[in-house]
């Protein structure tokens, strides 16, 4: 199933409609909808607004990552990745954008900031237990399986 995702325009920056750079992208290119470059210095992170409001349907989520070029060349990554979309949100999907580099890095007006993935979304049913089954890794945690 393709989901349709209606999208709005929102601000006075004309950003363009997110779309897939190939043919097998999993994730449609973000812009930054900005009207001047903005600077981030080592070490800062800034919320960077996109200009759009989705409408994703039910079922569905969106999930906003990180370009993996501004990581690789600039050490730009996003503080909270993957961030969450819901499909009840409304309001202009931002992107909350920190410099890990050495060198301050512009963001340039429309430049491509941030990946969009729209992801099926399994809806659990939790219960209360007194016991859980057991499993060979038991309550290790972070790196006991190895490396």
């Amino acid at each position: 199933m393709t989901p349709r995702v209606r999208v709005k325009r929102v601000g006075a920056v004309a950003v363009p409609l997110p779309s897939y750079q190939t043919a097998d992208s999993a994730g449609l290119d973000l812009s930054a909808a900005l009207e001047a470059p903005i600077t981030l210095a080592p070490g800062e992170r800034r919320l960077i607004p996109t200009g759009l409001s989705l409408a994703i349907p039910p079922g569905f989520e969106g999930q906003i990552r990180p370009r993996s070029g501004l990581a690789l060349r600039h050490g730009i990554g996003m503080v909270n990745s993957p961030g969450t979309i819901d499909a009840d949100f409304r309001g202009e999907v931002g992107v909350l954008l920190v410099n890990h580099g050495a060198e301050p890095f512009a963001v340039e007006p429309l430049c491509r900031i941030a990946q969009l993935v729209i992801a099926p979304v399994a809806r659990a049913e939790l219960a209360w237990a007194d016991d859980l089954d057991a499993t060979p890794r038991g309550a290790g945690g972070f790196g006991s399986t190895g490396r």
